[in-house]
C-alpha cells in the first residue's frame, strides 16, 4: 500500500511539474519577454495578466498549490537520497543530481520572488517594469535572478525528460536519446527568452543586440 501511494505521488509530482507548473513557467517567461520591447509593452502585458478574471482562484489552485506540492514532495525525494545509477548512465546521473540541486535553489528563489512581487503588490506596490529594473539594479540580485531563471528552465526541461520516461512515453533507448536532444533545445530556447528579459530590465539596448 505504501509503495503504491509513493508511486502515485511520484507520478503526480512529475505531472504537476509539466502541467500546470511548466505551462505557467512558459507563460511567465513570455510575459517577461515583453520587456525586450520596452517598459510600456511589459507593463501592458503584466497588467493584462493581473486583470484576468478569477485571477486569485487561478493563482491559488493552478499555480501556488501545485508548486507547493511539487516543492514539498520534491524535497522528500531529495532527502530520500535514492540514486538512479543502476537505471541510467553517467550523463543521466549528473542530470539527476543537477535536477535536485536546482529544485532546492528554486524553492528559495521562488519564495523570494513571490515576496518581492506578489506580496509587495498586496501592500500597494506596483508590479511593473520599474520594480523589476530596481530589483535587478543590484549586482547580487541580478546574479540571484540569472541563476534562478537558468535553474527554472533546466529543472523544467530535464523534468520533462523524466516525465516522458516515468509515464511510459519514451521507453526505448532511441526515444530517450531523441527526448534528450529535444529537451536540450527547449532548455536553450527558454533560457534565451529568460536571459533576454533580464538584460532588458538592466540595459534595454544590450538585449536587442
Amino acid at each position: 500500500m505504501a509503495e503504491n501511494r509513493d508511486f502515485m505521488n511520484r507520478r503526480l509530482h512529475s505531472l504537476l511539474g509539466v502541467v500546470p507548473i511548466g505551462i505557467f513557467l512558459i507563460q511567465h517567461l513570455t510575459v517577461n519577454f515583453f520587456a525586450t520591447r520596452g517598459a510600456e509593452a511589459f507593463n501592458a502585458a503584466a497588467h493584462f495578466m493581473e486583470s484576468l478574471p478569477y485571477r486569485i482562484f487561478l493563482e491559488i489552485f493552478i499555480i501556488f498549490l501545485p508548486i507547493l506540492f511539487h516543492a514539498i514532495y520534491g524535497l522528500y525525494i531529495v532527502f530520500q537520497g535514492k540514486s538512479n545509477t543502476t537505471r541510467f548512465g553517467f550523463f543521466r546521473n549528473w542530470m539527476f543530481l543537477i535536477q535536485r540541486i536546482t529544485g532546492v535553489y528554486l524553492l528559495i528563489f521562488i519564495a523570494w520572488h513571490v515576496w518581492q512581487t506578489r506580496v509587495q503588490a498586496s501592500f500597494g506596490a506596483d508590479v511593473n517594469y520599474d520594480m523589476m529594473a530596481d530589483i535587478l539594479s543590484s549586482p547580487f540580485m541580478l546574479v540571484f535572478y540569472i541563476i534562478g531563471v537558468l535553474s527554472a528552465t533546466f529543472h523544467f526541461s530535464n523534468g520533462l525528460w523524466s516525465f516522458l520516461v516515468s509515464w511510459g512515453i519514451t521507453v526505448t533507448p532511441r526515444s530517450q536519446r531523441i527526448a534528450t536532444y529535444a529537451t536540450a533545445v527547449i532548455f536553450v530556447a527558454l533560457s534565451v527568452v529568460g536571459m533576454s528579459a533580464l538584460l532588458s530590465f538592466i540595459n534595454p539596448d544590450l538585449a536587442n543586440m
